[in-house]
């Protein structure tokens, strides 16, 4: 079995040269361009361990976890701006454009980020393969239900030139049925003695599995004859297990135990089955159904919950009319890169929406001299604080390894909600402690260029779930978008991208997600790239190896991107009180304005979503204009 792939040297560079980086004054980019003798700065085309990389974190870590401080320059080190924003996601980008069209023409914003690339979780991947070119998503997926935005975030798509309703046109909803695809499911040799890729009778994330031989197809299965009984009595079942109980009975009994309790106590599944269907909407959470509620089962409509009969106020999560089809074929990079066009149009030139997904950013110009706004990357804030007379905003950040000085009339703190109490002097304790109740859930999107996908159209599957997984719990090709002049493979022969997902869980031993958010952050900083290559390359082998896939021949590279600080909190009613939610909860008070300091960014939401982000933009602009 291979455990390293023999792609090129890139991998040794990856691996090795950006890990180095941590320990010198150069951005992971530049570690990689000197060892490549390239001379062109752009991100996207990197490969690896990406995502929060080396050289992005590590300062904000000794500020946060070692009280590092680092000595301010006497003097200010750039000029004095309008606005300046930290962190240069989907929210300070926002944040940035709304302050234009509020303030006016002439004003000077400066948007600095940590990491090598704007846009925050929105990433955005680019291969090369055999001279074909490739675009994936390494974070920030889709615009989920657009008809649902408030009406600044829905502005704001139209203003930067995202036109929602042209993804009709883009995304082909009918592909993977014309081409005879289906969700699969992988049973590997690890867990269950024999690797097996079979369909699916659970569905993907949101559709059962639509088939009048369910059970022909479960007999297949790898487990024993009770579980088989049980996981197709379970798909099949209309049946009320809480028949007797009231309605609002019924919904407290939901609420105070988790989903996976509900199929052992009420259901009486095996545990065998508990554990295929626990992990199958990690996805959509970032843990799994052990830690979620058997009320957020039913909203999620999982197996067994059809026929509870609940009246409640709230619709099933999959009641919206739209379609997910609102996606970029770089996720909502695409979102960030049609920011900074509207606010940098020489650094991406078009209107387009074509143009934004084809286009190369010049990312020279991000950061010139005679720029009204400017992005400055590589660039870690370590304090932010009024001056002395309250009429600005002094914020300091590392960049090539020296501390420099900015100052700015406004500020925004769009960066990670977590590092707020220990980089802004002003932050009081109550707000500290609103702030550090959240937890934020780690994830890793992965990648995966391939010459083909001969082997999936053999096993019928356009993506496959992973029960009890060494990592990727869900593999499969992307989503078929085509835009402009960028075509969605048209069939098996052709190259394609496998997007991965790994969320490094503790199920079932009893913890709380934020238990097992902590550990699953620290799991995914200690892995190098080369323990996840090695476990990537294991699944594919074995979920694809029997009908032709060669990881050798086959792949043609691999990007990681991982996120150990990913999706928002959002409150869970098995752990907090029914009235948490997006207008209620701790991140209010967290969010709380800081004179002429403010925060925006999704975790001051309470909302994972790109709408989350924007509508914090506009919160936090509207304070400060308010001034």
């Amino acid at each position: 079995m291979a455990e390293k792939l023999e792609i090129s040297r890139r991998d040794f560079l990856n691996g090795v040269a950006l890990s180095l980086a941590a320990g010198t004054s150069l951005s992971p980019f530049e570690v990689l361009a000197q060892a490549n003798g390239a001379s062109a700065y752009y991100p996207p085309l990197l490969t690896g361990l990406r995502g929060s990389h080396a050289g992005s974190f590590e300062i904000a870590h000794a500020v946060a976890m070692a009280g590092a401080k680092f000595a301010s320059p006497d003097e200010q080190t750039d000029t004095t701006y309008d606005l300046v924003v930290v962190g240069g996601g989907i929210s300070g980008l926002a944040a940035a454009y709304i302050y234009l069209q509020q303030a006016g023409t002439g004003k000077k914003v400066l948007v600095i980020d940590n990491h090598d690339d704007f846009g925050g979780h929105a990433k955005r991947n680019e291969f090369d393969v055999d001279g074909q070119e490739m675009i994936a998503y390494g974070g920030s997926q889709s615009l989920e239900s657009p008809g649902q935005y408030s009406k600044q975030s829905a502005q704001l798509l139209r203003d930067v030139g995202i036109e929602v309703d042209r993804f009709y046109d883009y995304f082909d909803r009918d592909y993977f049925q014309r081409k005879g695809l289906g969700p699969a499911i992988y049973f590997s040799r690890e867990e269950y003695g024999k690797d097996l890729t079979l369909p699916n009778v659970m569905g993907d994330f949101r559709d059962e599995f639509d088939s009048t031989d369910l059970k022909k197809v479960i007999e297949t299965y790898p487990i024993s004859e009770a579980s088989k009984a049980s996981l197709a009595a379970l798909m099949q079942s209309e049946e009320d297990y809480l028949a007797g109980m009231s309605n609002n009975d019924k919904i407290e009994l939901l609420r105070s135990i988790s989903y996976t309790d509900f199929l052992r106590d009420h259901i009486g599944v095996t545990e065998e089955v508990v554990t295929i269907v626990r992990d199958r909407v990690n996805g959509y959470w970032g843990f799994g159904l052990d830690a979620l509620s058997a009320l957020e089962g039913w909203r999620m409509e999982q197996p067994g919950t059809r026929g509870l009969g609940l009246q409640l106020d709230q619709d099933s999560l999959w009641s919206s009319e739209e379609p997910y089809i609102f996606h970029f074929p770089d996720g909502n990079a695409g979102v960030a890169r049609a920011l900074v066009r509207a606010m940098i149009p020489d650094a991406l030139p078009g209107t387009s929406m074509p143009e934004l997904a084809l286009g190369k950013v010049d990312y020279s110009r991000l950061d010139r001299a005679s720029n009204g706004v400017k992005v400055r990357l590589n660039s870690t804030a370590v304090d932010v604080r009024h001056t002395p007379d309250q009429a600005h905003v002094d914020v300091t950040y590392i960049r090539n390894g020296r501390p420099e000085r900015v100052r700015g009339r406004h500020a925004v703190m769009a960066c990670n909600n977590a590092i707020i109490p220990h980089i802004v002097a002003e932050v009081s304790a109550d707000q500290r402690e609103a702030i550090e109740y959240a937890q934020k859930t780690p994830l890793v999107y992965i990648s995966i260029a391939i010459r083909n996908w001969r082997a999936m159209a053999e096993l019928g599957c356009n993506n496959i779930y992973i029960p009890k997984p060494s990592l990727m719990y869900a593999v499969g090709l992307d989503f078929p978008v085509s835009i402009g002049d960028y075509t969605y493979t048209s069939g098996p022969d052709q190259p394609a991208v496998l997007h991965g997902t790994f969320l490094p869980t503790t199920p079932d031993q009893g913890l709380t997600q934020k238990e097992q958010c902590r550990l699953g952050q620290k799991r995914i900083f200690e892995m190098s790239f080369d323990d996840y290559e090695s476990r990537i390359i294991r699944q594919l082998e074995g979920a694809l190896g029997g009908a032709g896939f060669d990881v050798e021949r086959d792949i043609a590279a691999l990007t990681v991107n991982r996120w150990p600080h990913g999706y928002a909190y959002e409150y869970n009613d098995l752990f907090e009180p029914p009235d948490f939610g997006p207008e209620n909860g701790p991140h209010i008070a967290g969010r709380a304005q800081i004179g002429r300091i403010s925060v925006a960014n999704a975790d001051s939401s309470a909302y994972a979503y790109v709408d989350g982000a924007i509508d914090a933009a506009w919160r936090a602009v509207n304070e400060q204009m308010n001034l």
